[in-house]
C-alpha cells in the first residue's frame, strides 16, 4: 500500500487530467475519473483525503458534485478547478459545497503542489480534531489548562519585545515604546506605513499586550473583496439573505466579540461601507444580511493603511467622523530604508524562516551581500526583503549567500528618488567624464559581484582585458568586500539557527 496521500482528479477533459497527473504522482497516490459518476464509484470504493474536480464537466458541474460529496463524504476536503471566473460559480462553490480552495487555470505546477499538501495537511488536522473531540469529553480539565498554558505562550510570543525584530539602535524601539503604552488601554488605534512594514505584527503586539489578550483576534483586508462580500465577512448574514446563503454564518465582528479586530487597508473601503462601519464603532452593535434585528458586540478595532488618511478626509475620499474614531492614537511605522541598523539582524532572522519553511540550511550571508542588501532602499519593505532571502537560499550552492546571488535590481542599489540611473546621473552635478566615471563604476562593480569576482569572466562579458580590467579597479579603488563571512553567520541567533 502506498504511503503517499491520496488524491482523486476529476476532469472530462483527456490532457487536462494527464497533465495533473504527471505534476501530482510523485508526491501523491493519484485517481482519475472523467465525470462525477466514475468518481462517486471511486468514492465508494477507496479513501481519498482531497478531491480536485473541474467545474465545467457535461452531466453534473463540479460544484453540484462537490456538494454530494460533502453530504455523503464530509471529510474530503474539496477543491474546485476551472478556467472560469464567474462569482456565481465561486460563491455556490464556497456556500454550497463547502470548498477549501477555487482554483483558476492556467496554474502554476508548484503553486498547485503546494495548495494540495496544504488540503491533505488540514484533512489530517480535520481527523485529529474528530478523535480529540472524542476526548475532551473524558478530560475537559487537564486539556483547559493546557489551553491556558498555549494562550499564554502566545501572549509572550507577541511581547512587544518580541517578534519585531530590530536592533539596539532601531527607530522601531520608539515605535515599539509607544505601542507598549497603548496597548493596555481600550482605545482604537490606526497604524500608517508603507505596505510590507510589519503593520500586522504591531496589531497583534496591541493585542496581546491588551486585556483582551484571551479573546480572538480576527484579521480582514479591506482591499480583498468588494463592499458586498466585506459587508457578508465582517457582519455574517441569514440563511436566504442572497443567492448561495444556505446557512446563517456569523461574521467577524462576532466571532470577535471580546477580542481585537484588525482591519487592514482601511482606506480602500468605499464611502457607502464607511457609513455602515461608523455605526459599528459608534453604537457597538452589528446587523447581519438579511436580519431584522441588531446584536451587541464589544471588540476593539486596529485599523492600518499606506494612504495618507488625513489627506483623503481634506480631499472628500474618507469620512471625517470615522478616522477620528479610528484613529484615537496613531502609530506610523518606519521604512525598511529608514532602518538601515536592522537590515542585517532582519535578514539573520529572515534566513532562519526561509530555511524552516523551505528545508535547506546555511551557514548564513557575506559581509558583501549584507553591505549590498544595506545600499538598497526596499520599496517593498520588509516583504520584499523577505521575498529576496528565500530567492537567495533556493539558488544558492555553497554554505553562504553571497552578493551575486542577489537580483540586478539590489545589484544596483539606486536611490529611491529616481530608479532610472541614466536619469539620477543627468540630475548629479559634475562634469560629463565624472558621470559617466560614475556609471562605469557602478557597471564594474555590478559585473564583478555577478561573476563572484572572478576577473577574467567580468573582463570576457565587458569586453575588457585583464589588465585593462584591474586598471580600471585600481583607478575607481573597487575590491570585494571581506568575504570570511564570520560577521554574518547565524550561529549568534542561537541553536535554532
Amino acid at each position: 500500500m502506498s504511503e503517499l496521500p491520496t488524491v482523486l482528479v476529476v476532469d472530462d477533459e483527456v490532457r487536462s487530467l494527464e497533465s495533473l497527473v504527471r505534476i501530482l504522482e510523485d508526491d501523491f497516490e493519484v485517481l482519475t475519473a472523467s465525470n462525477a459518476l466514475e468518481a462517486e464509484a471511486i468514492l465508494a470504493r477507496e479513501w481519498a483525503q482531497v478531491i480536485l474536480c473541474d467545474q465545467r464537466m457535461p452531466g453534473m458541474s463540479g460544484v453540484e458534485f462537490l456538494k454530494q460529496v460533502r453530504e455523503k463524504w464530509p471529510d474530503v476536503v474539496r477543491m474546485v478547478i476551472s478556467g472560469y471566473t464567474d462569482s456565481d460559480d465561486i460563491i455556490s462553490a464556497v456556500n454550497d459545497a463547502g470548498i477549501y480552495q477555487y482554483i483558476t487555470k492556467p496554474w502554476h505546477p508548484d503553486s498547485l503542489t503546494l495548495t494540495l499538501r496544504n488540503a491533505v495537511h488540514l484533512a489530517e488536522l480535520q481527523r485529529q480534531n474528530e478523535l480529540l473531540s472524542v476526548e475532551l469529553k473524558r478530560v475537559p480539565q487537564p486539556l483547559e489548562e493546557g489551553l491556558a498554558a498555549k494562550r499564554e505562550a502566545l501572549r509572550e510570543r507577541y511581547h512587544h519585545d518580541d517578534g519585531i525584530v530590530r536592533a539596539s539602535t532601531s527607530c522601531m524601539n520608539a515605535v515599539c515604546d509607544h505601542v507598549a503604552r497603548v496597548a493596555p488601554y481600550d482605545v482604537s488605534v490606526l497604524l500608517m506605513g508603507e505596505s510590507g512594514t510589519g503593520k500586522e505584527l504591531i496589531a497583534r503586539a496591541l493585542h496581546y499586550n491588551s486585556l483582551r489578550w484571551h479573546k480572538p483576534f480576527v484579521v480582514e483586508n479591506c482591499a480583498a473583496l468588494p463592499d458586498d462580500l466585506l459587508e457578508s465577512e465582517l457582519f455574517g448574514y441569514k440563511r436566504g439573505a442572497f443567492t448561495g446563503a444556505v446557512e446563517d454564518r456569523i461574521g467577524l465582528f462576532e466571532r470577535a466579540n471580546g477580542g481585537t479586530v484588525f482591519l487592514d487597508e482601511i482606506g480602500e473601503v468605499s464611502p457607502a461601507f464607511q457609513v455602515k462601519l461608523l455605526r459599528v464603532l459608534q453604537e457597538g452593535e452589528i446587523r447581519p444580511l438579511g436580519s431584522g434585528r441588531t446584536r451587541q458586540v464589544d471588540v476593539r478595532v486596529v485599523a492600518a493603511t499606506n494612504k495618507n488618511l488625513e489627506l483623503e478626509v481634506r480631499e472628500g475620499r474618507f469620512r471625517e467622523d470615522l478616522y477620528y474614531r479610528l484613529a484615537a492614537v496613531t502609530v506610523q511605522l518606519p521604512s525598511l530604508r529608514e532602518r538601515l541598523d536592522d537590515i542585517p539582524i532582519l535578514a539573520k532572522a529572515l534566513l532562519q524562516d526561509a530555511m524552516k519553511n523551505l528545508g535547506k540550511r546555511v551557514r548564513g550571508f557575506t559581509d558583501e551581500a549584507l553591505a549590498c542588501m544595506c545600499a538598497y532602499h526596499w520599496p517593498g519593505n520588509v516583504r520584499e526583503l523577505q521575498n529576496e532571502i528565500r530567492h537567495m537560499l533556493v539558488m544558492a550552492d555553497g554554505e553562504l549567500l553571497g552578493a551575486e546571488l542577489l537580483s540586478r535590481r539590489v545589484l544596483h542599489a539606486a536611490p529611491e528618488e529616481d530608479d532610472d540611473l541614466l536619469g539620477l546621473l543627468a540630475d548629479r552635478g559634475g562634469s560629463l567624464k565624472d558621470r559617466i566615471e560614475d556609471l562605469e563604476a557602478r557597471i564594474l562593480k555590478e559585473t564583478l559581484i555577478r561573476h563572484r569576482w572572478n576577473k577574467s569572466r567580468a573582463a570576457q562579458e565587458l569586453g575588457l582585458s585583464r589588465v585593462g580590467l584591474r586598471s580600471k579597479l585600481e583607478r575607481y579603488g573597487i575590491e570585494p568586500v571581506g568575504t570570511g563571512g564570520a560577521a554574518v553567520e547565524l550561529a549568534a541567533l542561537g541553536p535554532d539557527a
